[in-house]
């Protein structure tokens, strides 16, 4: 059977995603812990299904300056996923990785684009990687790109690039935190109708 609308995932469907949430962020936790070669603890990310044009309320409002690393999906599973990152994330990424202090997300320089990108791919490929080996599906990403960018505007990308299928978004929040702060950053996924279905059927999970 496949799935005609996202309003047709109940409470047990909410719960698989929201695993699939806790295990990549926490893949995505490591990975930020070896990449900046410090302890980094990751608090139990909120999973939510939600209409694209709430996602600014939740993210601090329209105006709210962003990057966003997006890559679509392909094989098994369409998509696209988008690793977002505010001010905060970006200042204390980018202050630990290139030493500077005063990184602004919607004036990039060509190098820090660069480690942003890279981050976004990595934290980006946890994901992924839990989708794939829970789900027992390959999933490949195309090459990440970085956009800076007010909310409002970011979120007219997965409806341009996904069509009727983007009116819901899976989103995630996760806060990683560190010995001196806590840092927060949102993923979020939107598969195409027949992918999550494909997704649920993988996961042995029933519609």
């Amino acid at each position: 059977m496949s799935i005609k609308d996202f309003s047709q995932l109940n409470d047990m469907h909410i719960d698989v995603l929201r695993e699939i949430g806790n295990i990549g962020a926490g893949n995505a936790a490591t990975s930020l812990a070896n990449m900046l070669n410090r302890q980094i603890e990751m608090r139990t990310p909120v999973v939510r299904i939600m209409d694209i044009q709430d996602v600014d309320k939740a993210m601090g409002g329209p105006e709210t300056p962003v990057v966003a690393i997006l890559v679509e999906l392909f094989g098994d599973i369409h998509g696209i996923m988008m690793f977002v990152a505010g001010q905060k994330f970006t200042k204390t990424m980018l202050g630990s990785l290139l030493g500077c202090e005063d990184a602004d997300c919607m004036h990039l320089t060509e190098m820090q684009s660069s480690a942003l990108s890279e981050i976004g791919n990595i934290m980006i490929g946890s994901y992924v990687s839990a989708i794939s080996s829970l789900a027992n599906l390959k999933i490949n990403m195309s090459v990440p790109g970085v956009t800076a960018d007010m909310v409002g505007s970011l979120l007219t990308v997965p409806a341009a690039e996904m069509g009727a299928d983007a009116d819901k978004i899976i989103f995630v929040e996760d806060d990683f935190e560190n010995e001196q702060d806590v840092i927060t950053a949102n993923m979020m996924l939107i598969p195409s109708l027949d992918s999550l279905s494909t997704l649920m059927n993988g996961l042995g999970i029933a519609l």
